[in-house]
């Protein structure tokens, strides 16, 4: 391979590990800073799933056409659909079991006595 095309799949690899990075930790924030469990579970579903598709996108590319990249390819497929399934299942149980999504007309539960 040449070495402008080399240099570009590197920096291409890097952009997406970095900000697959950021996302995952935006995803980190999104669970402290929600209100609820449900706007949490929701923020670490979407931004993570997200966050790990472009890590695993920029680590294919390091990889180059090889049986890693494959097993890389085979990982993004389980966490496309495990992720969101996971989710879904966690804050439908949630629900059945009784907790109640804050809804926009409610103050925010107090942690004070």
């Amino acid at each position: 391979m040449s070495a402008p095309l080399t240099m570009v799949i590197d920096l291409l690899s890097w952009a997406c590990l970095l900000a697959g990075s950021g996302f995952c930790i935006l995803g980190a924030v999104g669970l402290l800073r929600m209100p609820d469990f449900y706007t949490r579970v929701h923020a670490a579903s979407v931004v993570d799933t997200l966050g790990a598709g472009l890590i695993l996108l920029g680590l294919l590319l390091q990889g180059g056409w090889t049986l890693v990249s494959a097993k890389l390819a085979m990982i993004g497929l389980l966490l496309l659909f495990a992720s969101p399934t996971a989710t879904h299942a966690l804050a439908r149980a949630a629900l059945e079991r009784g907790l109640k999504p804050l809804l926009a007309n409610e103050e925010k539960p107090s942690s004070k006595p």
